[in-house]
């Protein structure tokens, strides 16, 4: 008797799951894996800003001499700044393009798989255009964010002692 009140869908009170527990246990992994997801990316853009960070800072040492013979012919420190900006604009829009690109194209077998695992025809992983273009921009945007400080270290350089750099 026992056993047929477990299964009795219409006494709820002897059912190990019902519909208001597995929907509140469903939304909170559906939170679960919302935070892991999130707390992934950041990480993953702390660490894509460093290596931007140092890439430029090695491109603003190599390039002292460089530097050196711009300030010396009148380019004032806001246009080797501005300088250096604008190659970190273009490799957060290179960048942020090729990411977009490869997603679109990762979404063909994805969407292959989807189509013959779950028989769904309408089921589809697309990356809207809005979205794509707002990505490009979050990514000329970090970049940007990251190339600040060697920016200012180049533009801070003193032409005198950088001319002399071998």
């Amino acid at each position: 008797n026992l056993l047929d009140n477990a299964f009795n869908h219409e006494d709820t009170a002897y059912s190990v799951f019902n519909m208001d527990s597995l929907l509140t246990m469903m939304n909170t992994m559906n939170d679960m894996m919302s935070s892991l997801l999130a707390g992934i990316a950041s990480i993953a853009l702390v660490v894509g800003g460093i290596g931007i960070m140092n890439m430029m800072l090695v491109s603003v040492t190599e390039r002292t001499k460089e530097i050196g013979v711009l300030r010396a012919i009148g380019a004032s420190k806001r246009n080797v700044s501005n300088m250096f900006n604008a190659e970190t604009v273009m490799i957060g829009f290179a960048a942020g393009t090729l990411g977009v690109l490869v997603t679109k194209l990762l979404c063909i077998p994805i969407n292959l798989i989807l189509h013959l695992l779950t028989n769904i025809p309408n089921l589809s992983a697309i990356l809207p255009w809005q979205v794509a273009v707002i990505l490009v921009g979050i990514s000329v945007v970090l970049t940007l964010f990251a190339g600040i400080i060697p920016s200012n270290s180049a533009a801070n350089k003193d032409p005198v002692v950088a001319l002399r750099t071998e």
